[in-house]
């Protein structure tokens, strides 16, 4: 929404210009540069747009189509930033822990079995009921929760020397900031498929 210069005054990245675009289009009353920002995440997550213009969007910028409600895009974008930013705090999915062993030092394993809904984080725990719904929001190619597993595994580094000396990370000592994580991720995807249905619904209509 902004950028600062190298004295930080701030600078607005939406320009008069483009407001003034909205502003033809839809009239004045429920157009500000934070609202036509809303829109634009909004226009960005809609599947029929990104399946419409997915070879121009590898290739170039998007451009912005002006679609017929404007005020309910940009609620939609609204909800799906606050969802995304503030993932930390929203309120964690309700996901069953199983513990299928009492191994002291369990070796760490973090995959996702998206079949039966389960996430095997350690030789002795699983998470159960993640519903099928929350797999499908993708950040690239990869679920979020797929993403989250991804960053956590133990990786050890090609260099001996680093691998002996500065690689100390162990799953373990972050196991109950993981799964309340996924816990919240979980809650994060459900709600944005949520909206994006509600996105396809207006599709299939127009």
């Amino acid at each position: 929404l902004y950028q600062f210069d190298k004295v930080g005054t701030r600078l607005e990245n939406i320009t008069d210009w483009g407001l003034n675009q909205f502003i033809k289009q839809y009239g004045k009353k429920v157009i500000t540069k934070e609202a036509i920002f809303h829109y634009v995440y909004a226009v960005l997550h809609n599947p029929a747009y990104r399946k419409k213009y997915e070879l121009n969007l590898k290739r170039e910028f998007p451009r912005i189509p002006f679609y017929e409600d404007f005020k309910q895009w940009s609620e939609w974008g609204k909800a799906l930033m606050n969802l995304h930013i503030n993932y930390e705090t929203v309120q964690p999915f309700e996901l069953k822990e199983l513990s299928t062993d009492h191994k002291e030092n369990p070796k760490a394993k973090l995959k996702a079995d998206k079949e039966n809904g389960t996430i095997i984080l350690d030789e002795n725990t699983i998470l159960t009921s993640i519903p099928k719904e929350a797999w499908t929001y993708t950040l690239g190619n990869r679920s979020a929760l797929e993403w989250i597993l991804d960053q956590y595994k133990e990786k050890k580094p090609k260099d001996p020397t680093i691998a002996e000396k500065f690689n100390t990370y162990k799953f373990a000592d972050y196991k109950l900031q993981v799964i309340d994580l996924l816990k919240r991720i979980c809650t994060v995807s459900m709600e944005t498929m949520k909206i994006i249905e509600e996105m396809n619904l207006i599709n299939k209509e127009n």
